[in-house]
């Protein structure tokens, strides 16, 4: 292989090609530090033509390639198994273009998600995408997995953001479907193949994306709530009384407000009160006047129909931005705590309080003592449902049982007409699980797919199929 990697640098230049086990060490271990594999090389592209270059070598020489982005995926779909050449995109990070009257941009894969929120936002418009990672997460890996994030109950998630793609294929060839456009019905809408499928049919290196109108006025408030299902009972409310202008409705359970209030430092308990569940709420609106007060409102509403206990308006950006950190630093609160069992789990919003009740208790008689820590975005149906043992030396033989806790979970959620992955992709961690919960039909038809693309099987192979 010391052709292939000479031939690499020649592209690259020979400081982007990093085959030292500890030069490579941060790119083969994902983000929670449940992989590490290893990787023939790293190599880091400057442009879309060395992309192309460096997977046309690698397919010459019949070596399999792993996109990366920033490396902040949860399944281990960015992670080499053993003698990949791992194609780091994170030095593509141009802003093509922004397109102000047609409401779009067009950005490099390796753009991170805060860069291009920011480049919008210089242009006086909102690229919605938003998710705790978005300092780091890429472009390039929000697309390969379908990213959701805490605004896609308004916006969507990014399949629905993304109008046009360009693309490395399997064989080095570029296949160039940056179009702005939202109306195109000339065949099949290629993109849709590639956002989503994890880099296993062809490396993403720019899109465009859609923009909106700044808002001009956002509200946020949190409030606690008895149940579940009256949080439920209080974004229906939300949704008939105010519409559209809805743009985050988060759940977050006790034990996960407690996490964040003991493990991450400078956090309060927006209430006095110690509700068993909370949610964040999020209204925006292009006008300049009214918000605040119709939130307001449909608070009161909720708490005289018992569907809130209580609630505390944001009065200010920066007590808005306090509100968001908890929510946030949920995750980083749980790590500190150490491993768990994930769950990214999707649900029809109505059957989420059904959920819930009938998983808690299942869970609870198979595994007592345990930990669930529950928060999402409950507006799409999206819920982060996570367990644990409390103490270190019996967690460690909890963890062992993931398969038997995934049983329990991931059957539910199937019978409830749910998904087993609503945000985080599928991975190493859920490729063999997948085949319990979607038809022999549609898996040949997604294997056909794969062929008929990456006939060598050598675009990031071992995840999804």
């Amino acid at each position: 292989m010391n052709a292939l990697i000479d031939s690499l640098r020649s592209v690259v230049g020979a400081t982007q090609v990093l085959t030292d086990a500890v030069d490579m060490a941060p790119y083969v271990t994902d983000w929670r530090g449940r992989y590490t594999g290893s990787a023939l090389a790293i190599v880091r592209p400057g442009g879309t033509p060395e992309v192309a270059e460096v997977v046309r070598l690698c397919a010459q020489a019949g070596v399999a390639v792993v996109p990366q982005g920033g490396n902040t995926g949860l399944c281990g779909g960015g992670t080499p198994r053993g003698g990949e050449v791992v194609v780091s995109l994170t030095r593509l990070n141009r802003v093509r273009d922004i397109d102000v009257a047609n409401n779009t941009i067009t950005v490099d894969a390796g753009c991170t998600l805060t860069a291009v929120q920011a480049a919008a936002a210089a242009a006086d418009r909102l690229f919605p995408l938003s998710l705790a990672a978005e300092g780091t997460a890429t472009i390039g890996g929000n697309l390969a997995t379908n990213a959701g994030g805490v605004q896609v109950l308004r916006y969507g998630n990014a399949r629905e953001l993304c109008l046009g793609l360009e693309v490395v294929l399997p064989d080095g060839r570029i296949w160039n479907g940056l179009r702005g456009l939202r109306k195109d019905n000339t065949g099949y809408d290629m993109k849709h193949l590639f956002i989503g499928a994890e880099g296993t049919l062809g490396l993403i290196t720019a899109a465009v994306l859609k923009l909106y109108s700044r808002p001009r006025l956002v509200a946020t408030a949190w409030a606690g709530t008895t149940s579940p299902k009256a949080a439920v009972a209080l974004l229906t409310r939300l949704r008939e009384r105010i519409g559209g202008r809805v743009t985050a409705f988060e759940l977050v359970s006790r034990t996960s407000l407690d996490l964040v209030l003991k493990n991450i430092p400078h956090s309060r308990d927006p209430l006095p009160g110690r509700s068993l569940w909370q949610v964040l709420i999020e209204l925006s609106d292009t006008m300049e006047s009214g918000l605040d007060g119709a939130l307001e409102g449909v608070l009161m509403e909720g708490v005289q129909a018992g569907e809130a206990t209580d609630a505390a308006l944001a009065r200010s950006q920066d007590q808005a931005r306090t509100f968001w950190r908890l929510r946030e630093n949920i995750s980083e609160a749980q790590k500190v705590e150490g491993v768990s069992i994930k769950h990214d789990i999707s649900l029809p919003v109505s059957r989420i309080p059904e959920f819930l009740d009938r998983c808690d208790t299942a869970l609870a008689e198979a595994f007592p003592g345990l930990r669930i820590v529950c928060f999402g975005h409950l507006g799409d149906g999206n819920l982060h449902y996570n367990q644990s043992k409390l103490e270190a030396q019996e967690n460690a033989a909890f963890i062992a049982q993931s398969d038997a806790v995934n049983r329990i979970v991931h059957d539910l959620v199937a019978e409830l007409g749910g998904s087993i992955s609503a945000e985080h992709g599928l991975g190493q961690l859920k490729r063999d699980e997948i085949l319990r919960y979607k038809s022999e039909v549609e898996m040949d038809m997604m294997r056909a797919i794969k062929k008929s693309l990456d006939p060598k099987g050598l675009m990031n192979p071992g995840k999804v199929l």
